[in-house]
């Protein structure tokens, strides 16, 4: 059984009038100790899906089961247990993390509020987890700002492990740092995986991150997943044409191969183009592209994409 399944997720704002269809009608799921991918521009709605899971943002419709249970109707205090075993490490650890705490105070807050071990039980596994990120013995006691980033990171992916979860939402966990500091933070995030038996949500603009990580990569374009495939297969041969543009636009040094941009510019999600959401930046659009907004449809073993030409 799937330890996440989504289903006809859907997330909408108002803003100014106007409802944006941030998440509308995503389906997914993550297997036990699988990394998933999910990748798209910014403003795509990769980081509202993600907080939808946890419900960091209330879901408009759909379904999210963690585990075979639902968790779209629970209560805080029923989702509370839950939280223990979903966990996020987000995009800023600056800004994540409350710069008035110590990193014991951080760290042993979740512990707290879960009522999980004595005081001494807790300061040892401080400890423990401050030894396997990788953070200096006598960090327990500096706090957030006395870090780099890289080192804030380590913190942020701390304060998810120190509840022993079971999946990990990452959002755009490297996208603020250094290209060797990613290197870093990545390989911990395997490290870890590969030592607790995790399972991950990755979400990225950066397909050359993913292309690392993820074991099977959702491509996600205005609200709606557009091409799903393993990270080899896909990456190979991208059936959609945005996914052809997404890794376009990464550069490629021992190809020779510049960076080229995409072309248009994303709509905004409460003004949606008729039929397919992309056909106006597509150079493939086609009358029907405009009128018909293709269904995400199995092509191949494992392969699903969203597009009326793919099969071309």
């Amino acid at each position: 059984m799937a330890i996440l399944s989504v289903s006809d997720l859907c997330s909408h704002y108002t803003q100014g009038g106007a409802t944006l269809r941030a998440v509308d009608g995503v389906s997914f799921e993550i297997a036990r100790g699988e990394t998933v991918g999910l990748v798209g521009e910014s403003g795509c709605g990769k980081s509202t899906l993600g907080k939808s899971i946890i419900r960091l943002v209330e879901p408009k419709a759909g379904s999210v089961r963690f585990d075979g249970t639902e968790l779209t109707g629970l209560s805080a205090g029923q989702l509370r247990p839950l939280r223990r075993r979903l966990q996020m490490v987000f995009q800023d650890p600056f800004g994540s993390l409350n710069p008035r705490h110590t990193v014991e105070e951080i760290l042993a807050g979740p512990l707290a509020v879960h009522g999980i071990g004595t005081r001494r039980e807790r300061r040892d596994k401080l400890r423990d987890i401050v030894h396997r990120v990788g953070l200096p013995p006598d960090a327990l006691g500096r706090y957030p700002h006395e870090f780099s980033g890289g080192q804030r990171q380590r913190l942020g992916i701390a304060r998810a492990l120190i509840l022993e979860p079971e999946l990990i939402i990452c959002d755009e966990p490297v996208s603020a740092l250094d290209l060797s500091i990613q290197a870093q933070i990545l390989n911990l995030l395997v490290g870890m995986k590969r030592e607790l038996g995790l399972s991950y949500l990755f979400i990225s603009h950066d397909l050359s991150v993913v292309r690392y990580f993820a074991d099977r990569v959702l491509v996600m374009y205005l609200g709606r997943i557009v091409e799903t495939g393993d990270h080899r297969a896909l990456y190979e041969r991208p059936l959609h044409p945005y996914t052809r543009a997404l890794l376009a636009a990464v550069p490629d040094a021992a190809r020779g191969r510049q960076a080229a941009s995409l072309p248009g510019e994303l709509p905004g999600a409460s003004n949606l183009p008729t039929g397919c959401r992309f056909h106006p930046r597509c150079p493939l659009a086609t009358d029907r592209c405009r009128r018909e907004d293709p269904a995400l449809r199995d092509l191949a073993p494992g392969r699903s994409v969203a597009c009326h030409h793919a099969d071309n």
